[in-house]
């Protein structure tokens, strides 16, 4: 299991942060441009600590990797200041920028053989990939699903994501039923991300493999937050759920390829076809044509007539 964990770790390191702060920033130079300089060092440092045995080095490596979440967090009440915003969009875009943090710590303590909090190294090492897929790159979809369709309900996946997420890591803390009470949470506000990406978003992308990658990301979330619910309710009630091993290697593995790479994927093409800024502090939101049009949405479009979310 650690070898596939630490896998997945890698790939959201490497792929998956640094392709969601170039759809928050924009084409164009904007205010994560440090973060985003620094970023393939930090992912360096952080998945060479991965493979090395616990003590002061991986420590130390893990802590340059959690210096840059840090410094990624930072942007977010920077953001807030800028937008003077909380619309869903925007508290599920602030949710990605704070969530690599959690995973980024979780990663120092984890490596230095410390029970953080008094939690098990084992449960550490998973919060890892937990807030870089279900933190960062589910927050982070969410939002742009919610500014793209300008649904209300697009706008209660924005809010219930970062919800969810919020709620599961409060768990840890209290108990197991609260943690199955933010799976809940946390699975209908995926299942309506997909349900918007499918219906609402992949009709309106002319572009094939656009549109077969929006597609997995939507359906792959059916299956695997099926079996976050089964782990959760497991865990609260003591019924038969899947061991760790079994939910990294589906659970974690599809979130990663299926949801989070694939989605990811397919909004960097959107924004790229359109050659257009996401919208963000320093960039005016183009309008995009409602769902439905020959036009794909930009990431940073809101349907004609309708204001962001």
């Amino acid at each position: 299991m650690t070898v596939l964990v630490n896998l997945i770790v890698m790939l959201g390191m490497f792929a998956v942060v640094p392709m969601g702060l170039a759809l928050i920033d924009g084409p164009r130079p904007g205010p994560l441009r440090r973060v985003r300089r620094i970023w393939p060092l930090a992912a360096v440092a952080g998945s060479t600590a991965l493979w090395l045995p616990r003590g002061p080095l991986a420590a130390t490596l893990a802590g340059a990797y959690a210096a840059a979440t840090l410094l990624l967090a930072l942007h977010a009440p920077y953001r807030l200041i800028r937008t003077r915003s909380l619309a869903p969009r925007e508290i599920a875009v602030l949710t990605a920028l704070v969530t690599p943090a959690v995973a980024g710590t979780a990663l120092v303590a984890e490596r230095a053989g410390h029970r953080l909090c008094g939690f098990d190294l084992r449960i550490l090492s998973l919060t890892v990939p937990h807030f870089h897929f279900a933190g960062f790159a589910a927050a982070l979809t969410a939002g742009l699903v919610c500014h793209a369709t300008g649904r209300r309900s697009g706008r209660l996946a924005a809010l219930s994501v970062p919800a969810g997420t919020l709620l599961v890591l409060l768990g840890y803390f209290v108990d197991d039923w609260a943690e199955l009470a933010g799976a809940l949470v946390l699975t209908a506000g995926m299942w309506l991300v997909g349900l918007l990406t499918w219906r609402d978003v992949r009709g309106t992308v002319p572009d094939r493999t656009t549109r077969a990658l929006l597609g997995v990301s939507a359906a792959v979330l059916v299956a695997t937050m099926l079996l976050a619910l089964s782990w959760a309710l497991g865990e609260a009630t003591g019924l038969p759920h899947p061991t760790l091993g079994w939910m990294a290697a589906t659970h974690g593995l599809g979130n990663a390829l299926g949801f989070a790479l694939c989605a990811l994927l397919a909004w960097g093409r959107i924004q790229h076809s359109a050659g257009r800024p996401s919208a963000g502090p320093d960039h005016t939101p183009p309008t995009a044509p409602a769902p439905g049009s020959a036009t794909a949405p930009t990431p940073g479009s809101a349907p004609k007539g309708r204001t962001a979310a």
